[in-house]
């Protein structure tokens, strides 16, 4: 379980996620649903770093072993997140419940008129924030992720939305890119959501104390997030069951443009603070951490000096002076 999570291949056939974005789209979601028996029965059967790696979260955070329905309970719902990928991209926003708290605050952080930072994870879905653009049509949202990493169903689902596609950051790119890249979608007054619970193979990490024992963050999202003068937001899409989400959405403040001298230090305590509110969302919907590997493998978390994110913190310096001159 220790296996880095991009190790990991990819689930199912290209035959058999085409067969079950159509069936969902000439089907219908009530139809579709039935798919998601068979394939959480395939998951339990065949992944069994997956399914270990289930058993494992769901021992830590309910304090006792878990049985089989608990494990296929975890990987249903991860199913079913990925299913509604499909009616969310083509807009069909009708077919849920989405309750949404905290949008007041959100809405007053867009309007400073500077681009908003949404900080999201791997807990529940990240793709119904994709409702922000019924919700402000006048806003551009972009989404910092891997297409790399399960191609085959990224590229089925991106057929399904070209135009949100074209606006994907792909985070397969180096660090002064992708730090580049943010910064310009702010500049543009964008909202900007990047997942920052997971770390690429070689980028620098910061232990946390989560959900009672230490895990690691990557520590370049927080810092990109610290040479910006943006506001930051933490969201979270939690799938309750059935059709409903709740969609959460709370401003996350901490010091910009903070010295070289202190900003191990500081940028630590800006991530603890982030797994602190990682792990009370976690709480309420447990069922809802798609983090199907070992996250408190610290085997890659050992201490990086400050050149490890000099990259991407350069990049915004440069961006900086650039539009200075």
């Amino acid at each position: 379980m220790s296996e880095h999570w991009k190790q990991r291949p990819e689930g199912g056939s290209r035959f058999a996620i085409l067969l079950i974005r159509g069936i969902a789209s000439y089907g219908g979601r009530m139809l579709s649903r039935l798919l998601l028996f068979p394939i959480t029965l395939y998951f339990l059967l065949v992944r069994g770093p997956e399914r270990r790696a289930s058993a494992s979260f769901l021992e830590r955070v309910h304090g006792r072993p878990p049985g089989w329905l608990d494990v296929a309970r975890h990987i249903h719902c991860f199913a079913a997140t990925i299913l509604d990928r499909v009616f969310l991209l083509s807009g069909q926003f009708e077919k849920f419940d989405l309750r949404i708290h905290g949008a007041e605050a959100l809405h007053a952080e867009i309007l400073k008129g500077k681009g908003v930072l949404l900080f999201g994870s791997h807990l529940g879905s990240f793709e119904v924030l994709r409702v922000l653009s019924r919700l402000r049509p006048d806003v551009t949202v972009r989404v910092v992720m891997d297409r790399g990493q399960n191609a085959t169903l990224t590229g089925l689902l991106d057929a399904l939305a070209p135009d949100i596609a074209a606006t994907v950051i792909d985070a397969k790119q180096d660090g002064a890119t992708i730090a580049l890249a943010i910064k310009d979608a702010t500049d543009a007054g964008a909202l900007v959501g990047v997942l920052v619970d997971r770390a690429r193979p070689g980028e620098a990490l910061k232990p946390v104390e989560f959900l009672g024992a230490p895990a690691a963050l990557p520590s370049g999202p927080f810092l990109i997030a610290s040479m910006l003068n943006v506001p930051v937001v933490v969201s979270f899409g939690l799938y309750r069951g059935g059709n409903r989400y709740d969609l959460h959405f709370e401003p996350f403040e901490f010091e910009k443009n903070i010295p070289r001298a202190r900003r191990r230090d500081a940028l630590a305590q800006v991530q603890q603070r982030y797994a602190m509110r990682l792990e009370h969302y976690l709480r309420l919907a447990p069922f809802n951490w798609f983090n199907f590997y070992d996250f408190w493998s610290l085997d890659e978390a050992a201490a990086k000096p400050d050149r490890a994110l000099a990259q991407p913190a350069a990049a915004v310096d440069d961006g900086e002076r650039s539009r200075a001159g």
